[in-house]
């Protein structure tokens, strides 16, 4: 079930209504969550409830488990049959062709031949998501930084929970499952906080994500008919099609949560306010950087080793981030530049320099602060256009046009029939950064907007909003970016 669908703005207020009417029975409640989760899931394909239950079952019989069991050894097999479970789900939907493909194409280096039939397999939606999410679970279980659950449709839920489930943010256990043991109550400031994250979500994603994307998608089917200038306008805009798509996802998956009274953690930071790649991954999908620190990057030694291990480490988290996002040699180039990027940092100990907003007690950034964040944003453009890319000639001709004489032409983007609504995404755009900018500070763009203003112009700036979706959404459903992942 898609966010920007009929059928969830029917199947939302139906489950929060029903929320809301058992409230005081905490067990309902929960109930209620799982099985909504379950039909939200089951609704793309009802058949992959198999895979998530399965998972489920696994990882809470192997937390309680851990709890019972004292014996380092046993402890680690109890831990291994998790990740093996989740690691072996994922690898087999994910990987299992690109593994065979390339096994295949290595095995003709030796002047043999392998005959490696490809399957038809069909990704199930949202398991990168929730693989990582219910491991985060067993993990802490097994570091004793979590006690185990005994209440199965709490945990349940934990893993199901249908805001986020199927593109984040990856929430852990520690985070998210206690929330499922407390009596939530409705709180009207925190829900209207909600609606507003809720609307800000749909903005990024229908008018920002979704009308980049035509054009995104128009350049980079056949960049050999365009100038250097127009296919780096392709990259950045794909930049932010990329981000209005994946950040309006989690504002929709935070705002609603909050409209069931549970928080979850942002997942975004505008990250193209960033004065270097550093800080770019604090604001990016901090979800999965940090679920890559905590559980990957840190347990290798971290920033604790000497400088080469550092330079390793700091490879394997990004190329181990690009294969997480798909089967595809792009996706682990893309990760190795945001590590060569981020490199000079690291050797440099520059790498914690910016931990606050940018020009946090100033309306405008200042040369410096600008030059920074035009350099940062455009060489995480570059870094995109791999991620964007079919494949590895796809990208390197992409790049190869782009680098010439006609980079200082001026950009002609198509019209479409003679629609030219090339200047109106260009406003939009525009109009965008600026409010943005002006929410840098907060959870969200609209978190602050227009509190203090009279209710008709706080109203009036809702609706004019509602008024740009309606005008500029798309005929048909767009699916989100990240539902391949």
């Amino acid at each position: 079930m898609l966010f920007n669908s009929i059928d969830f703005i029917v199947f939302l207020p139906i489950v929060f209504v029903l929320y809301w009417m058992v409230k005081s029975n905490l067990k309902v409640q929960n109930f209620l969550v799982l099985t909504a989760s379950y039909i939200f899931y089951g609704w793309w394909d009802w058949r992959f409830l198999s895979l998530i239950f399965f998972s489920t079952i696994v990882d809470y019989f192997v937390g309680l488990s851990l709890n019972r069991q004292d014996n380092l050894r046993k402890r680690r097999l109890l831990l291994l049959t998790s990740i093996v479970v989740n690691i072996g789900f994922l690898g087999f939907f994910k990987y299992y062709n690109f593994f065979l493909e390339n096994f295949a194409t290595a095995f003709t280096f030796f002047g043999g031949t392998i005959d490696a039939e490809r399957l038809e397999i069909i990704l199930p939606v949202g398991i990168s998501f929730y693989t990582f999410q219910t491991m985060s679970y067993t993990i802490d279980v097994y570091r004793k930084k979590l006690e185990p659950t005994k209440d199965f449709i709490a945990f349940a839920s934990f893993v199901s929970f249908f805001p986020q489930l199927v593109a984040g943010p990856i929430v852990r256990a520690k985070q998210l499952l206690p929330q499922f043991y407390i009596q939530r109550t409705f709180v009207y400031t925190k829900a209207a906080d909600g609606l507003r994250q809720i609307l800000w979500g749909i903005f990024k994603k229908v008018v920002i994500a979704d009308n980049c994307a035509e054009y995104v998608n128009y350049i980079f089917d056949r960049p050999e008919k365009f100038d250097g200038s127009t296919l780096l306008l392709g990259g950045v805009l794909f930049a932010f099609q990329i981000y209005g798509d994946f950040s309006g996802y989690s504002d929709i998956a935070i705002g609603t949560s909050r409209l069931f009274g549970i928080d979850l953690p942002k997942n975004f930071a505008f990250p193209y306010f960033s004065r270097d790649i550093a800080e770019f991954w604090r604001r990016w999908h901090i979800s999965l950087s940090t679920w890559f620190r905590d559980y990957v990057y840190i347990p290798l030694g971290g920033s604790r080793v000497r400088i080469g291990k550092q330079i390793r480490n700091v490879f394997i988290i990004f190329l181990v981030s690009g294969f997480w996002h798909g089967a595809n040699w792009t996706f682990i180039i893309w990760g190795a530049l945001n590590a060569l990027f981020f490199l000079p940092l690291l050797l440099f100990k520059q790498n914690r320099n910016y931990l606050e907003v940018v020009a946090i007690d100033r309306r405008l950034p200042n040369f410096k602060e600008l030059a920074m964040m035009g350099l940062t944003f455009f060489i995480t453009v570059l870094a995109w256009i791999f991620f964007r890319a079919e494949n590895l000639h796809h990208a390197l001709e992409y790049l190869s046009g782009i680098f010439n004489s006609s980079l200082f032409s001026i950009p002609e983007l198509p019209d479409f029939g003679g629609k030219k609504r090339a200047h109106p995404i260009l406003y939009l755009l525009f109009g965008f950064i600026l409010i943005e900018w002006i929410g840098r500070k907060d959870n969200h763009a609209l978190e602050n907007i227009g509190l203090g203003w009279n209710r008709l112009l706080r109203w009036s700036m809702y609706a004019f909003i509602i008024f740009i979706i309606g005008m500029y959404m798309q005929t048909h459903e767009m699916p989100f970016i990240y539902f391949q992942f």
